[in-house]
């Protein structure tokens, strides 16, 4: 049976209530901390939400796909799109709240900027790039116009937002010459190569020269569309692999190790503990006393 996924004008508040504003603001924290700090599937049939992470961590869930949150990003989620956030207590920030037909451009249309706007995106901002300074700033900038309610405010907040946007459309990589579409079939073809090679521990440099690309342009692709580097992503997906086989096998985790392709089971116990926190027996074991098994 399909899980039910509500919709919302504003999580937690009932569908149905016609809110009067085509811009809504607040911090994250205001709202999440509301609910333990985690924002389960729901969607927005109308609206457009920009979130500007300047501070803390998380999981960003689009459908069945989770993405993690670092600081200083940017997410864009579309209207109509199943989502949800789980955030780390020191998480702040802002998210915009955008009734999608007062954007200059809607999502799904036929310009570069509708194209981009219609799927959800996570773009880092990198400080020592201008254009992505002004981005962020741009953000923080719309949140003290909001709630300062002085005189010129809407045509500053639509100001805001289309700058913010433009940015961060241009940042994520798009607007290098190159469709969201053909950067979708390269990170389908670099999430293929990284299955197949995962245990034998390739550099991004080789991903990058199997995909006929730079290593940095690979990087600014792989950031676009998951908040991380190339390297970073690597080595998620391979505590990712970890993780199934210490909870789905009987393994010891030195079997396990060397199963994935590491040569010490002490560095694949350093490895694992710096991407979860926990080594291997005591995530295990937390894991396996949560599954009932």
């Amino acid at each position: 049976m399909a899980k039910f996924v509500p919709t919302y004008e504003l999580y937690g508040e009932n569908a149905g209530e016609k809110l009067d504003f085509w811009l809504h603001c607040e911090t994250i924290p205001s709202r999440s901390s509301l609910h333990h700090w985690e924002i389960k599937l729901h969607r927005h049939e109308s609206f457009f939400q920009i979130l500007y992470i300047s501070a803390g961590s998380g999981d960003a869930i689009f459908g069945a796909e989770r993405h993690q949150i670092v600081p200083n990003t940017v997410i864009t989620v579309p209207p109509g799109l199943n989502h949800g956030f789980r955030f780390s207590r020191d998480i702040d920030g802002f998210v915009i709240t955008v009734l999608a037909s007062h954007l200059k451009a809607l999502p799904g249309g036929r310009s570069p900027l509708g194209e981009w706007l219609a799927h959800p995106r996570l773009t880092v901002l990198d400080r020592n790039n201008p254009d992505a300074a002004y981005a962020g700033q741009t953000l923080l900038r719309l949140g003290a116009e909001f709630a300062a309610r002085s005189s010129g405010r809407t045509d500053l907040l639509e100001a805001y937002v289309t700058i913010a946007l433009q940015l961060t459309t241009r940042l994520s990589g798009s607007a290098a010459g190159e469709s969201s579409d053909e950067n979708g079939r390269r990170m389908e073809r670099l999430n293929g190569l990284i299955q197949q090679h995962l245990r034998t521990h390739k550099p991004a440099a080789f991903y990058a020269a199997e995909l006929g690309i730079s290593a940095t342009h690979l990087n600014r692709i792989v950031k676009a569309a998951t908040g991380l580097g190339t390297h970073e992503m690597i080595a998620q997906r391979l505590a990712d692999e970890a993780k199934r086989e210490l909870v789905f096998t009987l393994g010891s985790a030195q079997e396990i190790s060397y199963r994935l392709g590491f040569a010490d089971p002490a560095y694949f116990s350093r490895f694992f503990v710096k991407q979860t926190g926990q080594t291997p027996r005591a995530w295990r074991l937390a894991e396996r006393a949560k599954l009932g098994m």
